[in-house]
């Protein structure tokens, strides 16, 4: 009897930002399941909550590479995006992982030597040095972005195709050649400095040396699913060399939701203080309570938090996720909403409020996980783009006339400008809309619709389960020098 053939290894090599490493970690546990040797390199700061998501699983390990001293990074708080004291540093820290290439080339020279060569690298967009190492040692290099199919295809088109009419106001709507979209593009929704950008800037040069790295991978990772995003990743895939693909394997989170793991994490969960909360809160139909969130990088002035709390008007349950340790609650405040309202400052799991029947909705900052779980649950989003340097107003625009899963907050002026400070009333409107009215109520309906799809897509047999075993295949023969 022939020996089982040796498992396969890979390395997957996040960016230090939180919305860039948890969907790789999903994507790990994913391969590792299928009984492939994964290999996570990390920093010593972040290792201790990658093992905490990953040790459960045997077939994943880490390698922690220190992450370099830079004199303008914040010693202690230079090796996660979210520690940093301003997004302005962003530059200086992707720079700074150049540094890294050494002892990245190190790993695979070792795992080369031990009879182990990794059949690919999985490397964030950041990470597009990792390109020149993986063509040293001829290894393929899949790129992972944290976005959707349609937002990349939309950034290759900018930056790659020209512009008939480049756009002046914010309100000029734009046209793309080889797009066809579900929704009117205008230059409000392009991210800032992506169509006027300062060729001296240091983030501008960065995009374009991603950029290029990026087109000549052999491979792109996408959290997303053929149901949801087939119609325009043909597009997207004409913007690489050497007949690259991209895969829709998502979404990464729902491989794990199949396993037993996640089902004994579900009654851990159960004893969190909030999820006793929200099992007060659920009425006779459920879906009560507005879960409201803007991720872990938008920065909202103490003027916004308070119209924010105007929430109590809306006379729904709500759970809201406060990032800001200084703001200060309005007098009262706290003691009026204590038996409807839950404020959160520590970190909760997002994936575990979002599943809970209780919840109705959710008031997102629209980052493209947040999007795709809530989805993923059946939940409509409240949305709510905050961050003017990605793609949120793309994913905002996507989810409410692309897909009709949920309802815009009103944020810009007549003429396109960001509103300062969204006004309570505002809010609350649409948070009844979304909660109680007949859009909201068609919102919902849609949403579920795509959460019993998404699950389809990561089932056996769905487009996603089968598209990675498709992918495992061909990295498989590529190993054996099959073509």
């Amino acid at each position: 009897m022939a020996a089982a053939p040796p498992p396969l290894h890979l390395v997957i090599f996040p960016y230090m930002a939180q919305g860039h490493t948890i969907p790789l970690l999903d994507i790990s546990k994913a391969f590792a399941i299928r009984g492939l040797k994964v290999v996570i390199i990390t920093t010593p700061s972040n290792a201790p909550f990658i093992v905490s998501e990953t040790s459960n699983h045997p077939n994943i390990s880490l390698s922690i590479i220190p992450f370099p001293r830079v004199p303008e990074l914040p010693e202690g708080r230079d090796e996660n995006i979210a520690d940093l004291p301003s997004m302005a540093l962003l530059s200086t820290s992707v720079e700074a992982t150049k540094k890294r290439k050494q002892p990245f080339e190190g790993l695979l020279i070792d795992m080369i030597a031990d009879g182990h060569p990794p059949v690919c690298v999985i490397s964030d967009f950041f990470l597009s040095w990792t390109l020149d190492s993986c063509r040293s040692f001829g290894i393929p290099r899949i790129v992972s972005h944290g976005m959707g199919a349609l937002s990349m295809a939309i950034f290759k088109s900018l930056t790659l195709l020209p512009l008939r009419t480049k756009p002046s106001s914010e309100l000029d709507p734009i046209e793309l050649p080889i797009l066809t979209l579900p929704f009117t593009l205008k230059k409000a929704d392009i991210p800032e400095g992506l169509l006027d950008s300062d060729p001296n800037d240091p983030f501008a040069r960065i995009i374009v040396e991603t950029g290029q790295a990026d087109i000549n991978s052999w491979g792109v990772l996408v959290n997303s699913f053929e149901e949801l995003e087939g119609d325009h990743v043909g597009a997207f895939e004409s913007f690489y060399f050497n007949n690259a693909k991209a895969y829709c394997l998502g979404p990464f989170f729902l491989y794990n939701e199949l396993i037993q793991e996640v089902k004994a994490k579900k009654v851990q969960m159960q004893s969190n203080s909030y999820i006793k909360w929200l099992e007060k809160q659920a009425g006779s139909d459920g879906r009560t309570v507005i879960y409201v969130s803007f991720g872990t990088q938008a920065h909202l002035s103490e003027d916004q938090l308070d119209e924010i709390a105007g929430l109590e008007m809306a006379e729904h349950p709500f759970m809201w996720v406060v990032r800001s340790r200084t703001w200060a609650a309005p007098e009262g405040w706290k003691e009026r909403v204590k038996e409807k309202g839950l404020v959160l400052h520590d970190w909760a799991d997002q994936r575990s409020i979002l599943s809970h029947p209780a919840i109705g909705g959710f008031l997102s900052h629209c980052g493209w996980n947040s999007m795709l779980e809530s989805i993923s649950m059946g939940v409509p989003l409240l949305a709510w783009p905050m961050l003017g340097v990605s793609e949120q107003e793309l994913n905002a625009k996507f989810i409410v006339s692309g897909w009709g899963a949920g309802l815009m907050i009103p944020h810009r002026g007549d003429c396109g400008e960001k509103i300062m400070a969204v006004g309570r009333d505002v809010i609350c409107d649409r948070v009844k809309e979304l909660m109680g009215g007949g859009k909201g109520r068609k919102a919902r309906e849609k949403a579920q619709a795509l959460g019993r799809m998404a699950r389809g897509a990561v089932e056996k047999g769905g487009s996603s389960d089968m598209k990675l075993d498709q992918l495992i295949d061909q990295l498989s023969n590529n190993k054996n020098g099959k073509s």
